[in-house]
């Protein structure tokens, strides 16, 4: 088993290029799955205790924070409202911190929109993850743009071609594989998928869905895996989840899950199987064989259940255990290639951060600021419950350096770790 998931997290690194194992990449980390090979990671904290600082982050987002070689990395947008004849305007801007003091690096505007932008009230105008290939970061922002910047903050290239209407706003990230960025692009108005060439910014190629769904829009961030050697980037939308080749954008097969729709959980990948959200109105979770082509709804899902599903929160696998947390916080531990319940408890709060692994725990962080860490374990142990004062939303996910939590809360990023001396130096 020890052999299999270090086979993961080799197989990972070379999908998204090389860096160090240290490093927190992309949206859930450098497997895209939520999991860090990380130890003495924090169990307690709060504004006296474990924290090793606490910064304000000018604007609003969602994107989680990434890190690679001792500095910090998100995205945001600085928002002016409308006055007098004055439109509204929108700053959409990328940020650097140490991450041995949370000191502000750089902070650079990458694109900039005038007028209102309409979006649901639980998103923001930056909530894709950037993503990191060891040399460069790549920023994206749904139709308001997609750029790659140096670690210094200088920008490389700039792409605004991918017009759509996301309705209630972006939210999926970018996928790093085969020399482009993978990119689901699903709005009210239209469905596809793209390849951004990471080294020219163009658009190397555009699959459309071409699945005719009820409600088109849809905010899941594709995950790359690799079945006999080849590349598939698994990439859910409305009522189909559809798995394409990296380089060419060519369909490898596709599972129906009714209408489900606006499907926010990223997939993970464990045992041989895909796990996926149907995401709303009824959330189903469905367990995929990946072998498949075509259409491969009635031959390759292994189980399914529709008990506390997440409609927003991606899951995580630990050893033969998926865990996973509905919105309105039961949270679930399962079987990965069976789907029998190992048990099944209530959490405080409702839910939209994704899950977070790592030195034998699960953390589960919800709206409302409150971290809930239990036991990655068949049987419930909640370990601690952790806030800090006074409580902010809190939709982001974790990111993880060193022995430490990145937190990102509506206003400040936090560093949290059970060493505070150590992160001092």
């Amino acid at each position: 088993m020890f052999y299999w998931r270090i086979c993961c997290f080799v197989l990972a690194l070379s999908c998204a290029g090389i860096v160090s194992a240290a490093d927190w990449t992309e949206f859930r980390g450098p497997t895209g799955q939520g999991v860090s090979d990380a130890t003495g990671l924090p169990v307690a904290w709060s504004d006296t205790e474990n924290l090793a600082w606490k910064i304000p982050i000018p604007g609003l987002g969602w994107s989680s924070p990434v890190v690679t070689q001792g500095k910090i990395y998100l995205s945001t947008c600085v928002t002016t409202p409308a006055e007098g004849d004055k439109p509204e305007t929108h700053e959409f801007r990328a940020l650097c911190f140490d991450a041995r003091d949370g000191a502000a690096v750089w902070n650079v505007e990458l694109f900039h929109k005038t007028g209102e932008i309409k979006q649901h009230g639980k998103n923001s105008y930056a909530s894709p993850t950037p993503v990191i290939d060891g040399e460069n970061i790549y920023f994206h922002y749904g139709p308001y743009g997609t750029a790659c910047v140096k670690l210094d903050g200088t920008p490389v290239w700039k792409n605004e071609e991918l017009i759509y209407d996301p309705r209630h706003g972006t939210g999926g990230s970018p996928a790093l594989a085969d020399g482009v960025l993978v990119i689901s692009c699903d709005g009210y108005d239209q469905q596809f998928v793209v390849g951004i060439d990471q080294t020219t910014g163009k658009t190397r190629w555009r699959t459309p869905r071409n699945t005719m769904p009820a409600k088109g829009f849809a905010f899941s961030t594709p995950l790359v895996i690799n079945v006999n050697g080849k590349n598939q980037a698994v990439c859910p939308g409305a009522k189909f989840v559809i798995a394409y080749e990296p380089a060419t954008g060519q369909e490898i097969w596709r599972c129906q899950y009714g209408e489900g729709y606006s499907v926010v959980p990223r997939p993970i990948y464990s045992h041989g199987l895909v796990f996926v959200s149907s995401s709303f109105d009824t959330a189903n979770l469905l367990a995929i064989d990946p072998m498949g082509t075509g259409d491969v709804t009635q031959t390759h899902i292994k189980w399914q259940t529709d008990k506390q599903v997440p409609h927003s929160a991606s899951m995580v696998a630990v050893e033969d255990m998926l865990f996973y947390v509905s919105d309105k916080g039961i949270a679930t531990c399962a079987d990965t290639t069976t789907g029998e319940t190992h048990w099944q408890q209530r959490i405080e709060g409702n839910y939209s951060a994704s899950l977070t692994a790592g030195d034998g725990r699960v953390y589960f962080q919800n709206e409302q600021g409150k971290a809930t860490v239990v036991a990655a374990s068949k049987t419930f142990e909640e370990l601690a419950t952790n806030s800090f004062a006074p409580g902010e939303r809190t939709f982001a996910s974790y990111g993880v350096f060193d022995k430490s939590l990145l937190i990102r809360s509506e206003k400040h990023l936090y560093r949290v770790g059970t060493n505070q001396s150590a992160l001092a130096q």
